[in-house]
């Protein structure tokens, strides 16, 4: 119970996620609770979350993937509702199904990495490190725009880590990606590999930097096919 919006009008929203409802009145129906539900929250405050935990919960394992893709599109904007404490509990479980789901859901969350990683505390933000790397496979390899927005998620979330964890992890990711097929991929990794280098001697990581550097050079500087020299003089024209 709560005292923000009348209570038949929010029982009523509740009712609509009901799937035996939802099969029988409109299967759109879900889709259009998942879709105004951050709006619902904000309304209702996150001292009310209570009240639509369990619903958000129900929406999020729907078994139509649109109504998933919906909540993947907007969770982080439920996380800056909810503050870090309640999105650690309750949204960050949810997070990890939709990094395991579709591509179709995974967008969702990807295309809004570093905003949803930015409210986590860095213990559970380095978590994810681990998991970057799945984002490269897709179910459809010529998805090439979920590979684009992975190199463009990464370009903002090299600030969220040290550089010792951007060459552990990150820089793998980058040198795949600046190999990739489809040449606006390659073209967006190439940024991606100059802001690590940046990230590199902005922290004083002068040894990091410099290792890099000499990978690159062996990688592309020498490689025996043209599209890898290439890539080195662009790389080097993007710096």
């Amino acid at each position: 119970l709560q005292d923000i919006i009348p209570q038949p009008l929010l029982d009523q929203y509740l009712s609509m996620t009901d799937p035996a409802r939802a099969q029988t009145v409109d299967t759109e129906i879900a889709k259009h609770c998942a879709y105004s539900l951050p709006g619902v929250a904000l309304t209702l405050g996150r001292q009310n979350w209570h009240c639509l935990k369990d619903t958000y919960e129900t929406l999020a394992s729907d078994v139509q993937w649109k109504v998933r893709r919906t909540l993947a599109f907007s969770i982080h904007e439920l996380a800056v509702i909810l503050g870090d404490q309640l999105t650690a509990a309750d949204l960050v479980p949810i997070f990890n199904g939709f990094l395991k789901d579709l591509d179709e859901v995974r967008i969702g969350v990807l295309k809004h990495l570093y905003d949803f990683l930015k409210l986590l505390h860095a213990d559970k933000r380095r978590e994810y490190l681990y998991q970057l790397q799945e984002f490269v496979v897709t179910d459809n390899s010529r998805n090439w725009r979920f590979r684009y927005e992975l190199a463009e998620q990464l370009i903002l979330i090299l600030e969220l880590y040290n550089p010792n964890d951007v060459y552990d992890y990150l820089r793998h990711i980058a040198l795949t990606l600046c190999s990739d097929k489809v040449s606006e991929v390659r073209w967006i990794s190439f940024r991606l590999v100059v802001a690590i280098l940046q990230k590199f001697y902005a922290n004083n990581a002068n040894a990091l930097g410099l290792n890099f550097i000499n990978e690159l050079v062996v990688r592309f500087r020498h490689c025996s096919k043209w599209v890898g020299r290439q890539a080195f003089a662009f790389i080097c024209q993007v710096g």
